[in-house]
């Protein structure tokens, strides 16, 4: 498994454990944050600290899934960026519908 859990007090926080996000990401993603949702998760921090790379796939993953937990009163939140993740982020101006943060902490603050 390359996306590894922690709750933080009523903050999920999904951590994607690879350089590489890409389609098998995508697809265990989107599965653990539709149970995690279903489950009452309303607050929901992507910790991209160690990806280096992120494809097309993986993105609209994090589209879907911010879209689904809005509709339910929540916000999904993205920290850690690297150089080549965050060039992806501004190409695709996702950084217009996403608050994005460079530390852990500050993503799991901005909840309250």
């Amino acid at each position: 498994m390359n996306i590894l859990e922690e709750k933080i007090g009523d903050v999920l926080v999904e951590i994607i454990n690879t350089e590489r996000a890409t389609l098998n990401e995508a697809h265990e993603l989107k599965e653990k944050l539709n149970k995690r949702i279903d489950e009452g998760f309303r607050k929901i921090v992507i910790d991209l600290t160690a990806c280096e790379f992120v494809d097309s796939t993986f993105l609209g993953t994090l589209v879907g899934a911010l879209k689904k937990i809005v509709k339910l009163q929540g916000d999904l939140k993205i920290v850690g960026f690297r150089p080549a993740v965050k060039s992806m982020f501004e190409l695709t101006r996702l950084f217009r519908i996403f608050e994005t943060f460079t530390d852990l902490q500050d993503a799991i603050r901005s909840f309250k």
